[in-house]
């Protein structure tokens, strides 16, 4: 079954209110065992917006669907000629401060695994080991013909050998690492294949309308029957690729929390809803549990 893009969704109405009182995160964070499953709101505060919250890019854009890359060549040539130039400036984003808090949470025990939807990789750059990357990492590229896995520094190159002069300004970057970018500026992008085969490449990521291989989907559900409780940090879980596991989490009698500052899909499975900015729920919760958190400032 594909996984199906769900762009729209609206809270109903009948969800459970926010709350400003973060002490439940940090005594769930206290007792060990937290399962974290992290969105792109995690990501905000390192300059990436999300997709749905204010401002988010659903707004300007519609992100590329699996079936429109791989029978359009070109959706294709549009989507690389963004995703190149985004590309630029997506690498340039740095951890911000609930990164590095999830990092020490797992260093001192206290998290039990990191499931991300995010392909940004900045929870590895924090220091996190053992992520697992839900829709994959912009960082590799697959051939869809033979299936030969690359790294996504040297497509770079090639692209800019075979475009040189590109250059356009983008009106704003994306989640997925997507550039705005006109049919105008897009032009006559070039598009390189697989030096193996000659096949199309396609970044290792998982698109709106594909679906998330199920040995990862098992791993994350494993994830979840061995965690005390999940911690749900910056995603709307409108897609159910991650609202699965907090439906899984709540039939298991788990306790669920989330914080994120708008309303979710998983609101009437948690305990709670914070709606407060992450960084500083996680640098409150880990100051108060003693938890030292690299880069950030202490008195």
């Amino acid at each position: 079954m594909r996984m199906r893009p769900t762009l729209n969704w609206v809270p109903d109405g009948d969800l459970p209110p926010a709350s400003s009182d973060w002490g439940p995160v940090a005594d769930a964070l206290g007792r060990g065992g937290v399962l974290v499953l992290s969105g792109a709101g995690i990501s905000t505060e390192s300059g990436i917006p999300d997709y749905r919250g204010e401002g988010g890019s659903l707004s300007r854009h519609t992100p590329m669907t699996y079936q429109e890359f791989t029978s359009d060549p070109r959706a294709r040539r549009r989507y690389w000629a963004r995703s190149h130039l985004g590309w630029r400036v997506f690498g340039r984003a740095r951890p911000n401060a609930g990164h590095r808090a999830v990092a020490a949470f797992a260093r001192h025990g206290l998290v039990s695994g990191l499931i991300t939807q995010n392909v940004d990789g900045l929870h590895q750059a924090a220091g996190s080991k053992d992520v697992v990357e839900l829709h994959g990492s912009l960082d590799r590229v697959v051939c869809l013909t033979c299936g030969t896995v690359g790294a996504r520094r040297e497509l770079a190159l090639r692209l800019t050998e075979a475009n040189a002069g590109f250059a356009p300004v983008a009106a704003g970057i994306n989640p997925d690492g997507d550039a705005d970018l006109t049919d105008e500026q897009v032009g006559d992008f070039h598009v390189v294949p697989c030096t193996i085969c000659g096949g199309v490449l396609k970044p290792d990521v998982v698109f709106f309308g594909e679906s998330v291989p199920p040995q990862r989907v098992e791993q994350c559900r494993e994830a979840v029957r061995q965690a005390a409780s999940l911690l749900v940090l910056g995603s709307s879980l409108t897609v159910m690729s991650g609202l699965r596991f907090v439906r899984q989490a709540a039939d298991a009698g788990k306790p669920v929390l989330i914080v994120n500052r708008d309303p979710t899909r998983g609101d009437r499975h948690a305990l709670t809803r914070v709606a407060l900015p992450l960084g500083q729920v996680l640098t409150d919760a880990a100051d108060r549990l003693g938890v030292p958190v690299e880069g950030t400032a202490t008195p």
